[in-house]
């Protein structure tokens, strides 16, 4: 009898543990800039196609409080803010997935998400002191990823598979000639 409840309180002990690693989550958000030509206005949707050093175009939605939208011109050079979040979730059972988007679903709880991605993957290795993970996607492939913020590596380790969300907002300001 004492042996029974031992092994329940020892199984109760590690459920909770599981419990507890997988609802943690590393949020990050921060504010981005991008730098280049404006290439299209449209707008109608508010949004910008701009052109950065190395010949990337981006497209980019401009909130509507941001009056500098009205006035820009196609050709003008601009820098623009926006904030972006990642989340990492260690999900314990979860089959990888392909990225998939989830922008609908973001926008009902925040209208000013521009792109939400989400996809689950395994951890095969973690570099805490150059910031960078190596992990498996769905179809097997390794990929090798810069991490921005050390937060986002806090308690993975090796073979922990994970949900990464990543989302973009609209943008907060521009600013014209830099």
């Amino acid at each position: 009898m004492v042996h029974a409840m031992l092994r329940l309180c020892l199984l109760a002990i590690a459920l909770q543990a599981l419990a507890v690693v997988a609802g943690a989550q590393n949020v990050v958000s921060r504010e981005s800039t991008v730098t280049g030509t404006v290439e299209r206005i449209d707008r109608f949707s508010r949004t910008l196609t701009v052109r950065r050093d190395g010949n990337v175009v981006q497209m980019i939605a401009v909130d509507p409080a941001e009056k500098q939208f009205d006035q820009l011109k196609t050709g003008d050079r601009i820098t623009v803010r926006y904030i972006e979040s990642t989340i990492v979730e260690v999900r314990p059972g979860a089959a990888p997935s392909n990225p998939r988007s989830t922008t609908a679903d973001a926008r009902a709880g925040n209208d000013q998400v521009v792109d939400q991605t989400k996809m689950v993957v395994t951890i095969d290795s973690i570099d805490s002191d150059g910031l960078f993970v190596a992990y498996r996607t769905e179809d097997g492939r390794r990929v090798l990823r810069g991490v921005a913020d050390r937060k986002l590596l806090q308690g993975l380790r090796a073979g922990d598979r994970v949900e990464v969300t990543l989302t973009r907002e609209r943008a907060v300001t521009i600013e014209r000639g830099r």
